[in-house]
Formats: structure tokens, C-alpha cells, sequence
């Protein structure tokens, strides 16, 4: 599935400082002078009158709209705030607290009208980015290479782009861990999104995670195909040995990087997750570590009696052995519904399956819609959990499930949103 992204006005990039400042500015007066200038400066009026506009640093936000009336302010699906409009404006401003580490929703009311994220018209997602997702003074910072373009064998006459980031803790005579990811280009920039770097650079920094060269792979494209659900959504092991046979050659070609399943994570969002998924099931040997952000566990590749699709997966993992995967998940009640399936039940039914076979894993189940900003805010969570008790000197380990989690039950469907 295309993962869907909107746009969260001029504020949704900010690097922390200016989004720090303006937080502070707001905790101390929203009518101050300091405030209007420095909100004014980091957001632009279409997003203001759109709702769009916000800015956080560390679980305080701070909320911008235009209008001529008093408008009202949602946080968390809840009424929450006093909107305060700034002097000789029809700009309001509101600040709130959340929670880091998750992901929140808002949006305004202005004239009795919400003003709703298209094109499904439900409030806004943003992340609660937490301290391990921002830069941190006395950590070393790695180093992204250029684009590389491969050709592939296996997907004939594609090309796909690929980067690497080797940490500055690598040292070339020994071994590091690998971590790939799925949609790389997205994740080359350090301030956007997950804030992939930053957090790996912290995570190493702090011996939560290993030493790891991380691979950041795009989906190809074969002419004038794209070939990301090709590549993604299909439920066989192509992609798996694209991986190992062309791609990781060559990143193995200039770095040492450990060949056993238990020193290797693969990751992905939406298509990406169920690739991530795909890897590991088919070629457990090789990876074993899994990050799955709304995952599309649905029918896009699906062709009756031909072709299985990835809506077959929770069944399958209640069928089969246990293969030896740890895996962290997440998803939010606002996920799709569209004619390949239903994603909160889809990952509702792959966590059921999980924990039926008891499997090494760990489901969230949040609020956001088919986008990253749950899996962005709990990126430092998830990997150091997804590595926990992590040693260079073993080449393996059984993964069992967590005691806590098996005296949790089944997740149900509990609350419905309409009668």
C-alpha cells in the first residue's frame, strides 16, 4: 500500500531549537510579544487558516489558527485548552501536554465547523518525539553515503536506490550488526519523520542498541513501473533473496557486517512492514529482529486461486511452526478500510495469531491513521526493546515471549464509534 502522508503545515519539520524556543515562549505568556513574533515567523497563514499550523518540543505543543470567531481546540479526541487570541490578530494559540513516545490527533472548531485532515477527513496525527529523538550534545554522528543505484537480476532491469549509514562507533575489524529499512529516502533526513539517525546515533551512543550499519532501500522501479507493492506486498521469498543476493553483496563488499539472523533487524511502514514481515518469514536464518509500522497485512497482492496476498499471514502463522521472530508492531484505530482490507483488524489478527504461537512480540494500538507518527514517536522504544539482552558473543537465541505479555489476553474489539 502507498504509505498516505498529509501535511502538517510549515511547523511539521521545524528542527528542535526553534520549536523549542517558540514552547517556551508559549509556557511563559501566549500574549507576549516574543511569542506572536517568533509564531509568526515559524508558520505560515494558509496553514493557520487551514489548522494546520503546530510546533512540539518534548510532549508540549503548541497549536496556531486564524479565525474572526473564538474557535475550540481538540487534543487527544477530547475538548482541551482555552484558545487565547494574540493582540491585533485574528490568530488563536493553544498549548497542551502529552505524552512522548505516542502519537496524538487534534484539530480545531471554528463556526461549529472541524477542520479535518484530508482526504479523510479525521483530525490531524503528530508525533510526541521524546529526548532520545533529538540530538544530543557529545554524541558522535555517523555517516550517510551518497545515492547508490543498483540494477537489479532478480527484478529484471530494475533499478532501485539504496544509502548507508555506518555509525561513528563502526571500527572495520569487527563485525557490526545490520539493520534495513524499507522506502529509504525517507529516512535519510535526520530532523524529518522518525528521525532515524538521531535515534540511532543515540541509541548506540548509549549501548541500548549494537554497533550497526544501517541500509536504507527504496523500492524500484522497472521503466516507467513502480514496482513497491510488487516488491513489498507479495507473499514469497523474491524480495528476501534480492536482499541477500544483490543488495547486501554489495554493502558486504565494503563493509564487515555479521552474516547471523540473530544479529539482523529488518523494518518497514504500511507495504514496507509486511516486506520487513515477508524477509523474516521466509528467510528466518537471516533475519530475526522485526519493526512493523501499519502494517499492510492485506489483500493487495491477492489474486483468487493464483497468487496468495498478505491478508493471508494471520491465519498462516496460527498453522505453522513457530519460526524464531521478534517483532514489535504498532497501529491506530484510524487505519484504512479500502477494498484490500481492513488494517486495524488485519494487525489486531496478527498480534492474536502472535500471541497465540507465542511469539516474541510486542503490539501498540493507537489512534493514527495509515501514517508513521505513532511508529516515529516510539522508535527509541521499540528498538531498544527489540534488541534487548542483545550480545556480540552469541550468533543465536530463542526468542520467547515476554511473561507479562502471556497473562495479557487476546486483544477484542471493545468500543465501537456508533451505535
Amino acid at each position: 500500500m502507498k504509505l498516505l502522508t498529509f501535511v502538517l503545515g510549515a511547523t511539521a519539520l521545524l528542527a528542535a531549537e526553534p520549536a523549542q524556543e517558540l514552547v517556551a515562549l508559549a509556557k511563559k505568556s501566549l500574549q507576549s510579544a516574543a511569542f506572536k513574533e517568533k509564531l509568526m515567523t515559524l508558520t505560515k497563514e494558509p496553514d493557520r487558516k487551514a489548522g494546520r499550523a503546530w510546533a512540539g518540543y518534548m510532549g508540549d505543543f503548541v497549536f496556531a489558527v486564524d479565525s474572526a470567531a473564538a474557535p475550540s481546540f481538540h487534543f487527544d479526541e477530547s475538548p482541551m485548552g482555552k484558545p487565547v487570541r494574540l493582540k491585533g490578530t485574528d490568530t488563536w494559540a493553544v498549548i497542551v501536554s502529552g505524552a512522548t513516545g505516542r502519537s496524538h490527533n487534534y484539530y480545531w472548531s471554528v463556526a461549529g465547523k472541524p477542520l479535518l485532515a484530508p482526504p479523510l477527513l479525521l483530525p490531524n496525527d503528530i508525533p510526541g518525539y521524546g529526548p532520545l529523538s533529538y540530538e544530543k550534545p557529545g554524541v558522535p554522528k555517523g555517516t550517510l553515503s551518497e545515492k547508490i543505484v543498483h540494477t537489479s537480476k532478480i527484478y529484471e532491469g530494475m533499478k532501485a536506490d539504496y544509502w548507508v549509514y555506518v555509525p561513528a562507533q563502526y571500527d572495520p575489524a569487527k563485525p557490526a550488526a545490520l539493520m534495513v529499512w524499507q522506502d529509504g529516502a525517507g529516512l535519510t533526513n535526520r530532523m524529518a519523520g522518525a528521525r532515524l539517525l538521531t535515534v540511532v546515533d543515540n541509541l548506540i551512543h548509549e549501548k541500548k542498541i549494537p554497533v550497526a550499519i544501517q541500509v536504507l532501500i527504496s523500492p524500484g522501479m522497472a521503466g516507467e513501473r513502480r514496482m513497491r507493492s510488487v516488491q513489498y506486498d507479495s507473499v514469497d521469498d523474491k524480495y528476501a533473496r534480492y536482499l541477500r543476493d544483490e543488495i547486501l553483496k554489495e554493502v558486504e563488499a565494503k563493509h564487515n557486517i555479521r552474516k547471523d539472523g540473530y544479529s539482523r533487524f529488518i523494518s518497514g511502514s504500511s507495504s514496507g512492514a509486511i516486506c520487513a514481515f515477508n524477509v523474516a518469514w521466509w528467510h528466518n536464518e537471516h533475519f530475526t529482529r522485526v519493526l512493523s509500522w501499519v502494517g499492510s497485512y492485506t489483500s493487495i497482492q491477492w489474486d483468487p486461486w493464483k497468487k496468495e496476498g498478505g491478508n493471508i499471514y494471520p491465519f498462516l502463522i496460527r498453522k505453522s511452526d513457530r519460526k524464531n521472530i521478534r517483532i514489535w508492531l504498532t497501529d491506530g484505530h484510524n487505519d484504512l478500510e479500502n477494498n484490500h482490507g481492513s488494517w486495524p483488524l488485519q494487525n489486531i489478527a496478527m498480534a492474536n495469531s502472535l500471541k497465540m504461537k507465542e511469539y516474541d512480540h510486542h503490539f501498540y494500538f493507537g489512534t493514527s491513521q495509515h501514517n508513521s507518527t505513532q511508529g516515529s514517536s516510539d522508535l527509541p522504544e521499540a528498538l531498544t526493546w527489540i534488541w534487548r539482552g542483545y550480545d556480540p558473543a552469541k550468533i543465536s537465541e530463542t526468542f520467547v515471549m515476554d511473561p507479562a505479555e502471556k497473562s495479557k489476553p487476546y486483544w477484542r474489539v471493545k468500543a465501537l464509534n456508533r451505535e
